[in-house]
């Protein structure tokens, strides 16, 4: 019962902390404070008032993301209501946007090698970690790997004598093994050698890339640590774990790389998929003008 009373207790702001991360959490926060100031009996709407508000919203925002955006909040305030026992359905569940949103890889957004070199250049608070994130971003920014890829990358997957790390196969990705750049193999034999023992303070981990105090670096803090690093530094464009293997990707196939040698590089199950990043130079053109110098 004790546990009954807690959440029914529980505030909306309360809610989002806990089930969402800060930023998203504030997001949603304040397009569910605007949904109710448009929709004051939003606690007892039913399926068709919803999608009649949505359908008003459109009138306001042409942005097919902006619009998810905000339907997804209000899902979520109706999660909320039926967690907390004030309601017992949720009337917005089975709504679905058909709003087609642009899938072409944004070239004008992504970054040269040289750039993407610049970011092994960020200086470290601590002494321990600057082998590890120099690890970690090399891996990014030479291999184009994943966050999913990079969490589950072990000891045993970096073999320095043949100078190779090997990926396992994702749900998205196939298998492959890639080659490591000179500077690389120097850095993980320092960091594996010293700088990850002395984390590990005698624990036995596979894991390649851990924390301060032993425990194994997930996905999220790959994609949080490189978003707070490099947070404005070529603004607007977003350094971003997708950016940066985006980029990667990109740049191979402007040297002239093979499709075909990219795809594997990259571990695209499709050739569709890499084929994405063959826009043409008019097409990146005209998304950057669309982007930056908007007709009014």
């Amino acid at each position: 019962m004790a546990g009954t009373k807690t959440i029914k207790r529980m505030t909306l702001e309360d809610y989002l902390q806990k089930h969402y991360t800060k930023k998203t959490a504030d997001a949603y926060y304040r397009e569910i404070e605007a949904y109710l100031l448009y929709c004051p009996n939003a606690d007892t709407a039913v399926y068709k008032d919803i999608v009649a508000h949505i359908g008003a919203l459109r009138n306001r925002y042409r942005n097919a993301k902006t619009l998810n955006r905000i339907l997804c909040a209000i899902k979520c305030y109706y999660h909320f209501l039926a967690y907390t026992g004030k309601r017992t359905d949720n009337p917005s569940k089975s709504i679905r946007l058909r709003d087609k949103t642009s899938r072409d890889i944004q070239l004008q957004d992504l970054f040269t090698e040289k750039e993407l070199e610049a970011l092994l250049d960020r200086k470290e608070r601590y002494g321990l970690l600057k082998a590890r994130n120099s690890v970690l971003t090399g891996l990014l920014i030479y291999q184009g790997l994943l966050p999913t890829e990079l969490e589950t990358l072990t000891t045993t997957d970096i073999n320095l004598n043949q100078g190779t790390v090997y990926i396992k196969a994702g749900a998205k990705t196939n298998s492959r093994e890639l080659s490591l750049k000179s500077s690389q193999i120097m850095i993980l034999h320092e960091y594996i050698k010293k700088a990850r023992q002395e984390m590990l303070k005698n624990r036995s981990e596979d894991f390649l890339l851990v924390g301060i105090r032993g425990e194994q670096v997930t996905s999220e803090d790959i994609t949080k640590h490189i978003v707070r690093s490099f947070k404005g530094l070529y603004a607007p464009r977003k350094v971003n774990c997708q950016t940066i293997r985006q980029s990667v990707i990109t740049n191979l196939l402007k040297r002239g790389n093979d499709l075909r040698i990219v795809q594997v590089f990259a571990g695209h199950k499709s050739p569709g998929t890499t084929e994405k990043y063959k826009q043409s130079n008019t097409e990146s053109l005209k998304t950057a003008i669309q982007q930056y110098h908007p007709m009014r």
